[in-house]
């Protein structure tokens, strides 16, 4: 029903920055809490930042709170993470997902419709 597309992924060295972007088909996108995941090779999947479907509250993982901001655009059913002050450990496959939901959540169960990700690598 929603098509999830992430991009903007690449290598970048440790305190740069990165805009992520994501694309969602459908016009029922402003309808959709939209959320940021990322996963590491061998670790679990971790929230990483949601935003409400107005963009008017959003949470973030207490790992980036400062340094990443996500934003959304509904007239181009689009959302952001712009990522900045990047570090190592941010390195992970990136997933933007769309939950049908009145509040933005944080638990990736939640969440009906995922991308395919986009890596994040970032070099010491």
């Amino acid at each position: 029903q929603v098509q999830v597309v992430e991009s903007g992924g690449g290598l970048v060295q440790a305190g740069g920055s990165l805009r992520l972007s994501c694309t969602a088909s459908g016009r029922t996108f402003s309808n959709h809490v939209m959320g940021w995941f990322r996963q590491a090779p061998g670790k679990e999947r971790e929230f990483v930042a949601t935003i409400s479907w107005n963009g008017d509250i959003t949470y973030y993982a207490d790992s980036v709170k400062g340094r990443f901001t996500i934003s959304r655009d509904n007239a181009k059913n689009t959302v952001y993470l712009q990522m900045s002050r990047l570090k190592p450990e941010d390195t992970a496959v990136y997933y933007c997902a769309a939950a049908f939901a009145g509040r933005p959540v944080q638990t990736s169960s939640l969440y009906d419709y995922w991308g395919e990700g986009t890596q994040v690598t970032v070099s010491s």
